[in-house]
């Protein structure tokens, strides 16, 4: 069963959590740390595989325990769960290594739906936070947050140009049009219903895409169509 650490101030959230995660079956609670200084004290007695980390809190809140626990232990998913999403939260959450970013407005079946995709690999951005994130690099402000993805894409054409043309990387106008609507923060499910296709069938394209970009970070994927023409 997959193990989650819970971090947050708010006692009643971590109770809730607690609840929710574990009437999905799929999840367990490994523990739960009103701050930075408590989570990394339980983390040296066990190591979960994904942590829920507030940014808020007394002590050490999560914009300096998430760099912390990216670097000791990286194989940890870390997704924030917070009600701020400001550019400068945004972008040190972000650079300092967490793969996901959800309000807690959110609800249930959001967060578990970003826990499932953060542990499958992908990266999780709230609808709110992608369009916050877009402003950002519009306004040229994201520069802390995706200073590992602007390096890499420096050393493609995506670095290179403006504008991409996608035919170049072999795409098919069906996966243009998937890489359209990933630029936008469209989600795999969401795609599926604006195209009437299959959430599975969406999946396969997505990672015929990643591989064609040589990327197969969703945030990382998602900057660099955002460079591109459509």
């Amino acid at each position: 069963m997959t193990k989650i650490l819970l971090v947050d101030d708010e006692p009643l959230l971590l109770e809730s959590l607690e609840i929710i995660l574990s009437l999905s079956g799929d999840y367990t609670v490994t523990g739960k740390a009103g701050n930075g200084v408590e989570a990394l004290e339980l983390l040296s007695k066990e190591v979960p595989d994904l942590m829920l980390v507030d940014l808020n809190m007394p002590g050490m809140g999560g914009i300096e325990l998430i760099p912390k626990v990216h670097a000791e232990y990286p194989d940890i998913r870390i997704i924030v769960l917070t009600t701020f999403y400001d550019e400068n939260s945004i972008s040190h959450a972000i650079a300092g290594g967490a793969c996901g970013y959800i309000l807690k407005d959110s609800g249930k079946d959001a967060i578990l739906n970003a826990i499932s995709q953060a542990l499958n690999g992908q990266s999780v951005l709230d609808l709110k936070v992608m369009q916050k994130l877009n402003n950002m690099l519009a306004n040229g402000t994201a520069e802390k947050a995706h200073a590992e993805a602007q390096e890499a894409a420096s050393t493609s054409a995506f670095g290179k140009e403006n504008t991409v043309d996608l035919s170049e990387y072999g795409m098919t106008d069906r996966e243009k049009e998937i890489c359209r609507l990933i630029s936008e923060g469209c989600t795999n499910s969401q795609i599926a219903s604006i195209l009437y296709i299959s959430e599975g069938t969406v999946k396969n394209y997505v990672s015929t895409i990643y591989d064609k970009l040589g990327e197969h970070d969703r945030t990382k994927v998602v900057l660099m169509l955002q460079k591109c023409k459509f």
